[in-house]
């Protein structure tokens, strides 16, 4: 299932992506933080599809979105494994080498 998480305390409770969430998964918190905001949290999140809006709009880089991958199917039993194939990047990592 796709989710997202937001740091309570990092949080300033700007709301952008209140605004942003095309799902409008993200609403105003209800308790205070240790700075004193009101940080945004997570309603439902059955129907996030990880756009990564949220996160992306982010002043405080407060949210996290994790996003579901199927596994690949299965080679054949007994397939060799191709030597030096890449490994598999979280969304948006891209790698160096």
């Amino acid at each position: 299932m796709n989710r997202i998480e937001i740091n309570f305390e990092r949080c300033k409770g700007c709301y952008l992506c209140v605004d942003a969430c095309p799902k409008h998964l993200i609403e105003q918190g209800t308790e205070l933080n240790a700075s004193g905001y009101y940080p945004a949290r997570p309603t439902a999140e059955t129907t996030c599809t990880a756009c990564a809006l949220c996160a992306t709009v982010c002043p405080d880089v407060a949210i996290e979105v994790f996003k579901d991958v199927e596994a690949p199917p299965s080679k054949a039993a007994g397939a060799p494994k191709a030597a030096g194939a890449p490994k598999a990047q979280p969304e948006g990592i891209k790698s160096c080498g």
